[in-house]
């Protein structure tokens, strides 16, 4: 008799027109090599919570900003808690899968993160600069994002969106973790240019900052991006923690890097569903 193989449900948009990212070519990629151990089916996320009861597991991955489809995702997350539907990322996120409070709380607790307020009141604990980056409280893929001189600033700030200084930083530079093993890390070395990415070494000091926040979160079985910019003055901080469905760039990287992602990828699925 052959072994069981556990029933995989992997969640896309596959024609989601991400900048600089063809979603759909990742997700081809990885589902041909989950096929290689689970029986998968793919759906598009509106499709999800009507399909998940004949699966053993579902897995969110290039499903886009949840703004598109709000409604459909309450109701998925909803039916899952209710049900116990394994879904991976795991459901307990508190960074990005919850929106961007958690930038507010890290930012005034005094962690490396860009300073962030979401009141005029509190524009004071901002360093001064010419320009402010605003963008909305619950958004992704920087939709809603909008850059501002200060006298602009009263007609935006109404409790939705958060306010940070426009920080001019190096470069930006991302790193990935499947449950809380780091497995590579990324960087844009032209400001201009967030997806035009090259592989970075990261030093001890780097892999201590993104582990803090992998720490900090409540995701035993996922994959985390941690993204970061380099500051003016050398140190890191954290720009958003992606623990819903981040991108992964994996056709940056080598093939043996590449193969040791997919296999802790799938390790750690069985290790999810106990097998």
């Amino acid at each position: 008799m052959p072994s069981h193989r556990s029933r995989l449900l992997y969640v896309s948009d596959l024609a989601y027109p991400a900048r600089g990212r063809r979603y759909c070519d990742e997700d081809i990629f990885l589902t041909s090599r989950l096929r290689e151990d689970f029986d998968v089916a793919l759906c598009h996320p509106r499709d999800a919570a009507a399909l998940m009861d004949a699966f053993d597991v579902v897995v969110v991955r290039n499903s886009g900003p949840v703004l598109g489809y709000q409604a459909e995702y309450d109701a998925f997350r909803a039916k899952a808690t209710a049900s116990g539907t394994r879904v991976y990322n795991q459901l307990t996120g508190r960074a990005d899968m919850a929106g961007k409070q958690y930038l507010l709380d890290l930012s005034a607790a005094g962690h490396p993160v860009i300073p962030t307020v979401d009141r005029m009141a509190d524009l004071h604990r901002l360093p001064e600069t010419a320009e402010y980056v605003v963008k909305p409280k619950i958004g992704a893929d920087s939709v809603g994002l909008s850059i501002v001189p200060a006298d602009r600033l009263p007609a935006l700030v109404d409790g939705s969106v958060l306010v940070q200084p426009r920080v001019d930083f190096a470069y930006e530079v991302s790193f990935y973790f499947v449950d809380h093993d780091f497995r590579y890390a990324l960087h844009a070395p032209h400001t201009d240019r967030r997806w035009d990415l090259e592989p970075y070494e990261p030093t001890d000091e780097d892999l201590e900052f993104a582990r803090g926040f992998i720490d900090w979160n409540t995701v035993e079985h996922g994959i985390q991006r941690v993204d970061a910019c380099r500051a003016p003055g050398g140190e890191l901080l954290l720009v958003e923690l992606e623990d819903l469905n981040p991108y992964l760039s994996l056709d940056v990287l080598d093939e043996a890097r590449r193969d040791g992602f997919v296999a802790a990828f799938k390790e750690s699925l069985r290790g999810f569903l106990g097998r």
